[in-house]
């Protein structure tokens, strides 16, 4: 089953879906945002580019398509998007 989400009133969307594991993929539109994690985190930039300041860091990275993050359980961390940008998240 393929689930629609959508946070910041529409400028965060996503489809989750279950294949050997969580994951959902997503467009990020323009703004600053901050997201809250349950279970460990891996994002996949695959187009566009975002500011991330990570749990722990003062300072904010760039990560652009093909590069990937990862978020621990239980933490926050901030994006930062200046044009639309999609991502692939996968859940542990």
């Amino acid at each position: 089953m393929i689930n629609l989400n959508e946070y910041f009133e529409g400028a965060v969307k996503s489809l989750a879906y279950e294949n050997g594991g969580k994951s959902t993929v997503g467009v990020i539109d323009i703004g600053e945002f901050q997201f809250g994690t349950s279970t460990p985190e891996t994002m996949v930039i695959i187009e566009g580019e975002m500011k991330v300041l990570l749990p722990g860091n003062t300072e904010w990275k760039v990560y652009s398509a093909g590069q990937k993050f990862e978020v621990a359980a239980n933490s926050s961390f901030k994006v930062r998007v200046e044009t639309p940008t999609s991502y692939l998240c996968k859940y542990k």
